[in-house]
């Protein structure tokens, strides 16, 4: 949706193979073969976002996460379901991931003056773990040869304001049948990528489109509405309260959404998780309930939409929404991102749903 600014990529990518538990690092553009099952048919393409934080601790760097163990659950739900039955043994437990990621790979010697830059600097960090089948392969067959590659980079911010968004009702992102719409499986981010450039169309300014639930079958008004393309939505309404999208068979558990609620609670901002059809969100926008909608997400943490266009089911646009800049929940929203960045750093303590973990490298 947005861009980075000052991203730097660490020296080296890690490998690590499931079934003989093999591991190394790689050079930072180690090759992939372009027949791998991952790529040639996406059959094992499963990944993770997860943001950290590296400060120093006396003579030593540590590293820090918020909610770490979500993030390891999510990236081990996703290669269950994309591996053969006879592999799953093999797949690491999450405390497994973390010896094998801080022992493996942050803790090596060829990283730590990139850690000690970061330090330095208080860059924000991107860890970006995912999968590969390792052999040449023309099979539609799962993976012969299943491993983990990861990579992480360090960024000075993520442009996400001011942005437009569009409804997107003629694209199904996930299907709920499938169970896939909670994993971050690459196949599902073809249709992200699709949807903002049908967004393009409408309205050329736009970088984000909101996608509603799998049945186009139904009135378009009493579809529910899901995600943005490649993040959650949060609804700011001008009671005061927002409206979280409940997680299901549809929706990425997001570790970020998990972590602004918290906050806006501890704000004492009344927020509901409940479904949000897409008839609903129309007539918020045309009796003016609704203060902004928010995509909510690992990268960007939290950026509020400047302009929504809702649309019929021909595509027309028949309402347009304006974030209200003015009122106080949409400058708690922003107050609330900053919060969720000052927890990796130590300035915010941690309500108490989420857990800081610091590890020292």
């Amino acid at each position: 949706m947005a861009k980075f600014l000052g991203v730097e990529w660490a020296p080296h990518q890690f490998q690590y193979l499931i079934q003989t538990k093999e591991h190394q690092l790689l050079e930072s553009d180690a090759k992939a073969y372009a027949i791998s099952r991952s790529l040639h048919y996406g059959l094992f393409q499963v990944f993770e976002g997860i943001r950290f934080f590296v400060e120093k601790a006396g003579d030593d760097i540590q590293i820090c996460f918020v909610n770490l163990e979500h993030n390891f659950q999510r990236f081990r739900r996703g290669i269950l379901f994309s591996i053969s039955p006879a592999d799953r043994k093999y797949v690491p437990t999450a405390d497994e991931f973390r010896a094998i990621f801080f022992d493996g790979f942050f803790r090596q010697p060829e990283l730590r003056p990139f850690l000690q830059r970061m330090a330095e600097t208080q860059a924000q960090g991107y860890f970006r773990p995912f999968t590969l089948d390792e052999v040449q392969s023309m099979g539609v067959t799962f993976p012969q040869e299943p491993g983990i590659r990861a990579a992480f980079c360090s960024y000075v911010s993520y442009l996400g304001e001011p942005f437009d968004g569009v409804v997107v009702p003629n694209l199904v992102r996930a299907v709920s049948s499938n169970g896939t719409g909670c994993l971050k499986l690459g196949s599902n981010y073809l249709l992200s990528v699709k949807a903002v450039q049908q967004a393009q169309e409408m309205v050329s300014t736009a970088h984000a489109a909101l996608f509603l639930d799998d049945r186009p079958d139904r009135n378009l008004y009493e579809r529910k509405i899901t995600e943005w393309d490649s993040s959650c939505a949060l609804f700011a309404l001008r009671d005061g309260s927002v409206v979280k999208i409940p997680e299901g068979p549809m929706l990425l558990p997001s570790v970020t959404i998990q972590g602004i609620c918290a906050l806006a609670k501890e704000r004492g901002i009344e927020v509901q998780e409940r479904d949000v059809t897409y008839g609903e969100l129309v007539e918020w926008v045309q009796n003016d309930q609704l203060v902004t909608i928010c995509s909510i997400g690992t990268a960007g943490i939290l950026n509020r939409c400047t302009h929504l266009h809702l649309v019929d089911q021909d595509l027309k646009i028949i309402a347009k929404h304006t974030a209200d800049s003015e009122h106080p929940l949409f400058q708690a929203l922003g107050e609330c991102r900053a919060d969720y960045w000052k927890m990796y750093t130590g300035e915010k303590s941690l309500p108490e749903s989420l857990v800081l973990e610091k590890h020292i490298l």
